[in-house]
């Protein structure tokens, strides 16, 4: 069986395991059993409450260079919930081939990578069995739900039993147009805010004795929306400020409101810090004078790799298998990448198109899977042999 069939089958079987977060619906199973086969040690870290008990694995191969630099495969095994199935032309979990594209819920975020990752090390293992590095896997259920069990519950007990990591490369679906096009070499940080501006509730017709918290805060949010919070840098877009929910008022058209609550979040990047982002927002809302109070939420710090080894490897495995360089990027969302950085010096994130994550009828481009496979392997032979 080459490479490509062989992720293919994997995968397969994957995409048939309805693991919605946190269930991991026995995906660890099927991927440590190969992994097993092939000479690692498994440890379950498993974490959290009994109503939501993630699933955690970290697996090592160790090279046979007790020196040797250690490259970690990371990934999550959870999926996003469905939403309707009658919206789906094909169950979400069972695989389904059309026009050159293979559907299923997870298929590009992230079972192709996962997948990928383990085929690669197969035929790596099999081609270098005394390779000089060694080779880990951390893998997670709960990446796409809050992230409190998962990753960086593994990453605290690494550090804590001072478990040296190098190189590491999370399975995260990056490329835009083609495969290897985009590689993230970080993420920019999130921090959210709920805030509440207090006015005194009363009838439209008598203003005078009401205040009314939208058209007080009205200016504020204004300015906030308006500000330049940083101006980037070579490897992060400015920071950005967003709205995203609101709310105010009764429902009746004769009250003037008493309360305005909102709720925003910033997308970071490393020329600003969550206290020096707190403290503009502050003091912008006290020069307002506003009756306030403010929540925060620091869902993740910014991260970055610059170019080195890393980079170079992955890039040079993308060259060699597509012909293509691919683009150092941080834009999207966050990743368990930002829990990872805190304990290993180099992190990127690749993988297959995505598109179509998130959506009904999920996808990965079938020709994506082999270079997909293959990149990941020639990423092993640059770094560890």
């Amino acid at each position: 069986m080459s490479q490509a069939d062989s992720t293919f089958a994997l995968l397969e079987q994957l995409i048939a395991l309805p693991s919605v977060t946190p269930r991991d619906a026995g995906c660890l199973e099927l991927l440590g059993a190969r992994l097993q086969a092939l000479g690692f040690e498994l440890e379950r870290m498993d974490s959290g409450p009994e109503d939501f008990r993630v699933s955690n694995l970290w697996a090592i191969r160790r090279g046979s260079a007790a020196d040797g630099p250690v490259l970690m495969f990371a990934g999550h095994t959870d999926v996003v919930p469905t939403g309707s199935l009658a919206a789906w032309t094909s169950d979400p979990f069972v695989p389904s081939y059309r026009d050159g594209r293979l559907y299923g819920r997870g298929t590009a975020d992230m079972k192709s990578s996962l997948a990928a990752m383990v085929v690669a090390c197969e035929a790596f293992v099999a081609a270098h069995p005394g390779h000089a590095g060694s080779i880990a896997f951390l893998l997670t259920s709960d990446e796409e739900g809050p992230a409190r069990d998962g990753t960086v519950v593994c990453c605290e007990r690494l550090k804590a039993r001072g478990q040296r990591l190098d190189y590491a490369i999370v399975g995260e679906p990056t490329s835009v147009a083609q495969i290897g096009d985009m590689v993230k070499n970080g993420r920019r940080g999130t921090l959210s805010g709920k805030l509440r501006v207090q006015g005194i509730q009363g009838h439209v017709a008598y203003p005078q004795l009401a205040r009314n918290p939208v058209h007080q805060a009205a200016p504020a949010l204004a300015e906030l929306a308006a500000e330049l919070w940083d101006q980037g840098n070579r490897y992060f877009p400015p920071t950005t400020f967003q709205i995203s929910n609101i709310k105010a008022g009764t429902g009746a058209t004769n009250v003037i409101p008493g309360e305005l609550e909102l709720d925003f979040n910033f997308r970071f990047s490393t020329e600003s810090t969550p206290d020096g982002l707190k403290a503009r927002v502050h003091a912008l809302l006290d020069r307002h004078g506003l009756e306030y109070g403010l929540d925060w939420v620091l869902g993740g710090e910014p991260f970055l790799t610059p170019v080195g080894n890393l980079s170079a490897a992955v890039s040079a495995a993308i060259e060699a298998e597509t012909g293509r360089r691919p683009e150092l990027s941080t834009t999207g969302g966050t990743s368990d990448g930002r829990f990872i950085a805190k304990i290993c010096p180099q992190v990127l994130e690749f993988g297959p198109i995505n598109a179509s994550i998130h959506k009904i009828d999920e996808y990965v481009p079938v020709d994506n899977i082999a270079p997909l496979t293959a990149i990941y392997r020639r990423t092993l032979e640059n770094l560890l042999l």
